[in-house]
């Protein structure tokens, strides 16, 4: 009984997760200009898409900046999970633990006006940030998935060995030896998976992006929140179709890449217990003769 409920539970949440997202990808290929009316199969908004250059614009302004927003937060997420990691206490510790988690508990709409707030004083004071577009919106996503870059490698550092570092210092191995050739390796999923979820947050975000952006600039979110006060557009379904399949793309590349490097790890494991027991095998052997 219980695995039935729980079967049914899952298909329940599955189905109140995608049943929307697959509807707009159906309505995506209405030849209707009523979003809700199905007027028959067509590819038209897609090609509508082509001549539109508001949201061929927004569309590569969110891309330049989620990619800067991904990189720079997996760079700044990493050297804090090694500070919160390796250095267990330090002089401001809480201060920064504080600081790295405050965007996982301040609502948004409070950090997106602090940091228009911080622009303002900043033109004031030194002249700096006088024109907000891409600069100031690419700071304010990095300031908030810096922290969720951090949590992703965090984890992967707190269950790592540290002794195969220990080792390949013993052998002879500088500190940034030992981080290129041991550490990185050993942490590249959690880093894969911290830049694939910065991307995401970054590409989607509404609310810190409309406190930042400024005149000629506007990511792709900002244009489909206008576009749908002032009446849903039939575009707007296939550019968020085409936002699905592109993420969903980078997902599933990325999935598929850890998956090929957690069997490889394995099957070297693998050879390597075979090798030893060999090992091990020969001895005994040997002795016994």
């Amino acid at each position: 009984m219980n695995s039935v409920f729980g079967r049914v539970w899952l298909a329940f949440g599955y189905a109140f997760l995608y049943i929307p997202i697959a509807t707009l990808i159906v309505f995506s290929f209405n030849e209707s200009r009523m979003v809700t009316l199905w007027g028959g199969f067509s590819t038209h908004w897609y090609h509508e898409i082509l001549h539109d250059a508001e949201l061929i614009d927004a569309f590569l302004t969110s891309l330049k900046i989620a990619l800067m927003t991904a990189t720079a937060s997996v760079v700044l997420g990493t050297m804090a999970a090694f500070a919160l990691v390796r250095y267990r206490s330090f002089f401001g510790r809480t201060v920064f633990v504080a600081h790295i988690n405050a965007p996982l508990v301040v609502p948004e709409v409070i950090t997106g006006l602090s940091l228009l707030l911080f622009f303002v004083a900043c033109e004031k004071a030194f002249g700096m940030f006088s024109e907000r577009g891409i600069v100031t919106i690419w700071i304010g996503h990095t300031s908030i998935c810096t922290c969720y870059a951090a949590v992703v490698i965090q984890s992967r550092l707190l269950t790592m060995d540290k002794s195969l570092e220990e080792a390949a210092m013993d052998l002879g191995c500088q500190p940034l030896q030992v981080f290129l050739l041991v550490t990185l390796p050993l942490i590249m999923q959690s880093l894969v998976s911290a830049w694939l979820l910065t991307f995401t947050i970054s590409l989607d975000d509404v609310v810190t992006s409309s406190f930042l952006n400024g005149p000629g600039v506007s990511t792709l979110p900002i244009v489909i929140f206008a576009r749908a006060r002032l009446g849903l557009n039939p575009t707007v379904n296939a550019v968020a179709t085409l936002s699905v399949v592109v993420v969903s793309i980078g997902v599933l590349a990325g999935s598929l890449w850890m998956a090929r490097n957690e069997r490889r790890r394995a099957q070297e494991q693998a050879a390597a217990y075979r090798e030893g027991m060999q090992g091990i095998e020969l001895g005994i052997s040997k002795a016994g003769a």
